[in-house]
C-alpha cells in the first residue's frame, strides 16, 4: 500500500514539472507569484481628500489672516487710504498724449498749463462751442484765449477720481456741451494726468480756484458755471463755498453723481462691501481719511452757497449711491442761501443704464440744461 503511494506521489509530481514543448498548455495556467502588500482600496481616495482639505484650508487661514491685517496695515500707513480715495495713479486711457487732445477727436481744443503754485503745473484742455469749430482750426494759444470773450457761455469742468481730463466718457460730455454751445475748460489736479504735484483736498481746490479766476479774467459778462462730477463735487462745493464768501459766485453749479461727505460716501462705496461690518470699520478707514485732511463736505458746503443748483443722478448708481444725491438736494433745498435761486433734483430711471458716468447719453440732457441754464447765445441765433 505504501508502495503504490509512493508511486502516485512521484507521479504527481512528474506531472506537476515543466509542460513539455508543443502539450499545449498555456501559460496562464500557472500559479501567480507573491503580490507586493499594499493599502486598503479607501485609503488612497480618502489620503487625496484629507490632502486637498489641508491645503484649502491652509489657504483659508492665509486669506483670513491678509483679511484682518489690512484694516491695521491702513492705519498704521495712512496714504494707503489717501491713494485710494484719489486713485489717481490709474491712468486710463493709457498711451495718450495729453498734449494732444485732437487724438481724442476734440480738434476744436488747446492745451494749456498753468501754475497754480511754485512747483505746481496743471494740464487743461480747453474746447470752443461747435459754433467756432472752423474758426479754431490751426489756431494757437492767444486765440483761444480770446474766444472765451466770445458770446459763449463757459462751463468749468471738475472731473472724479481715477483717469485724466481725457477719459472716455469725460470727452463725450466735452463735445456734447460743445455741440450746446457752451465752451468747456477742464484740467487735470495736480498729481492727475500730465499735473505736477502731490494730491491733496485743499491742493485740488486751490487749482479749481486758480483756474475758475483765469477763466473769469478772459470771459467778460459771459455766464461761468461750474460742473463737477463723482469726487469733482466735492471739490465743486468747496470751490464755490469759497466764492460765495469772497462775493464771487458762479452763475449756476452743477452736480452730477454727488454724495453727502466723504464718510457716508466711503462707507457706500463698493470697495467697503468686505469690511463694512468689521469691528472698528470707521476707526480703521473711516477715521483715517479724515485726519488725513481729507472731507469733502458737500452737506456743509451747500449750507453757505448763494447760487442755482442743479443736481443729476442716475437710479442705478453703483459708486456714488442714488440716496446720497437724493440727501444732499434734501439738505440743499430748504437752505436758507437758496431762497433766492433756483435748486432742482434731476433723477434718471434705473432701466436707462446711465449709472454712474453715462448721463451725458441722455437725450433728455439738452432740454435739462435749456430749462435750468437758458439758452446759450448761439442756440438764439438759431
Amino acid at each position: 500500500m505504501r508502495k503504490r503511494n509512493e508511486a502516485v506521489t512521484l507521479e504527481h509530481e512528474r506531472s506537476a514539472g515543466p509542460p513539455e514543448p508543443g502539450c499545449g498548455l498555456r501559460p496562464s495556467l500557472r500559479l501567480p507569484g507573491p503580490r507586493a502588500p499594499g493599502p486598503p482600496a479607501m485609503k488612497r481616495p480618502l489620503g487625496r481628500r484629507y490632502a486637498w482639505w489641508f491645503r484649502l484650508r491652509k489657504m483659508l487661514i492665509w486669506l483670513l489672516a491678509v483679511y484682518i491685517a489690512i484694516p491695521f496695515l491702513v492705519k498704521l500707513c495712512p496714504s494707503i487710504q489717501v491713494k485710494l480715495v484719489f486713485l489717481n495713479f490709474v491712468r486710463v486711457p493709457y498711451f495718450i498724449d495729453l498734449k494732444r487732445p485732437q487724438d481724442q477727436g476734440l480738434n476744436h481744443t488747446y492745451n494749456y498749463y498753468l501754475q497754480p503754485e511754485e512747483d505746481v503745473t496743471i494740464g487743461v484742455w480747453h474746447t470752443v462751442p461747435t459754433a467756432l469749430w472752423k474758426d479754431a482750426q490751426g489756431k494757437g494759444h492767444p486765440w483761444y484765449e480770446d474766444a472765451l470773450g466770445s458770446n459763449y457761455p463757459v462751463i468749468l469742468y471738475l472731473h472724479g477720481n481715477a483717469g485724466t481730463r481725457g477719459g472716455d466718457h469725460r470727452v463725450e460730455l466735452y463735445k456734447v456741451l460743445s455741440f450746446l454751445g457752451y465752451h468747456v475748460v477742464t484740467f487735470d489736479y495736480r498729481g492727475w494726468g500730465d499735473s505736477v504735484g502731490t494730491p491733496s483736498e485743499r491742493g485740488m481746490t486751490y487749482d479749481a480756484l486758480h483756474v475758475f479766476d483765469w477763466i473769469k479774467a478772459r470771459s467778460g459778462d459771459n455766464p461761468v458755471y461750474i460742473w463737477g462730477h463723482s469726487l469733482g463735487t466735492g471739490v465743486a462745493t468747496n470751490l464755490v463755498r469759497r466764492l460765495c464768501e469772497r462775493e464771487t459766485p458762479p452763475d449756476a453749479l452743477i452736480l452730477e453723481s454727488p454724495f453727502t461727505n466723504i464718510r457716508e460716501e466711503a462707507r457706500s462705496h463698493p470697495f467697503s462691501v468686505i469690511y463694512r461690518y468689521f469691528p472698528g470699520f470707521d476707526w480703521f478707514f473711516l477715521d483715517t481719511i479724515t485726519m488725513s485732511g481729507i472731507k469733502f463736505a458737500n452737506d456743509e458746503n451747500v449750507k453757505y452757497i448763494s447760487c442755482s443748483l442743479l443736481i443729476l443722478h442716475a437710479e442705478d448708481d453703483p459708486v456714488v449711491p442714488f440716496h446720497l444725491g437724493k440727501k444732499l438736494y434734501n439738505i440743499a433745498a430748504p437752505s436758507r442761501s437758496f431762497r433766492d435761486y433756483k435748486v432742482q433734483f434731476v433723477p434718471f430711471h434705473r432701466d436707462l443704464g446711465y449709472r454712474h458716468k453715462y448721463i451725458y447719453r441722455s437725450p433728455e440732457l439738452p432740454r435739462i440744461l435749456r430749462e435750468f441754464l437758458g439758452k446759450p447765445q448761439h442756440a438764439q441765433r438759431h
